[in-house]
Parts: C-alpha cells; structure tokens; sequence
C-alpha cells in the first residue's frame, strides 16, 4: 500500500464494504436474518413469502453501501479519483453521522430505544466520525 493512502478513508471504505457484504449476507440468510438484523417483521414476513420486496430493497442498500466503499477508497487515494468525490464524500459523511444522531432521540424516547436502533445509530456514528477525520485529512488535495 501506498504511503499516501489516507488511512481513515480507508478504513471507513472497508466499513462500508462490510456493511454492503452483511446486507447481501441478510439476502441469503432468509427470514431469520432479516428479524435478527432489525429489518423489521413486515421484511421478515415478505421473505418468507418470498415476495422480492425484502430483497430488492436490501440489494439496493447493499449497492449504495458499495458505491460509498468506492468513494472512500477513491477520496483515501486507493482509486482512482471518482466524479465529484469531494462533495460526495462531504454527502456520505453527513448521511452516516446523521443518522447515527438518531441515537440522540432514541435516548429520551423509549419507544425509540430498541437494540437495532441503538446498535446501527451508534455504529453509522462511528463510521460518520471515521469518514469525517479522514475527509479534513485529505480535504485541501480533493
């Protein structure tokens, strides 16, 4: 690996990564998986339907998920430079802290206090943190 390979890009590249690779893992685990990962009863049920609602849906996080490994790695100087890899890496960052901010609510609201919506909030969090370090480190060459 290069010298100049930003590290933190990186590694928010490979979380992505695995993200996209545990949602195509859900796909193939079926019904169970998609009721351990959180994905809600309704998923639960159609994928047992076989309905290809839960997979097409999970199919198109997994590709986005995937896109964003891309970006990173691209932003880390592992890849080429993509199109608009500056504003899209300011999007990403902003979407995973964003939502890893539901954690905020979820805090007050019991309701909202659900081991998915603790888990993923406090995991997006982290990997918005990751990308936003990464991204002030390479900002002035992107």
């Amino acid at each position: 690996m290069a010298t100049d390979v930003n590290r933190m890009l990186l590694l928010g590249a490979a979380l992505s990564a695995l993200a996209a690779v545990l949602h195509l893992a859900v796909i193939a685990g079926g019904p169970h998986w998609y009721r351990f990962f959180g994905a809600g009863e309704r998923m639960a049920r159609l994928a047992e339907a076989h309905s290809p609602v839960p997979t097409m849906v999970t199919l198109g996080i997994a590709a986005v998920l995937a896109a964003w490994a891309a970006y990173a790695a691209s932003g880390a100087g592992l890849l080429r430079s993509l199109p608009f890899t500056g504003p899209a890496l300011v999007v990403i960052t902003a979407v995973y802290v964003l939502r890893g901010l539901a954690l905020a609510p979820a805090a007050v609201v019991p309701a909202m206090r659900t081991p998915f919506n603790l888990w993923s909030s406090a995991i997006c969090l982290a990997i918005g943190v990751v990308h936003a370090i990464g991204l002030w480190q390479v900002w002035k060459r992107l």
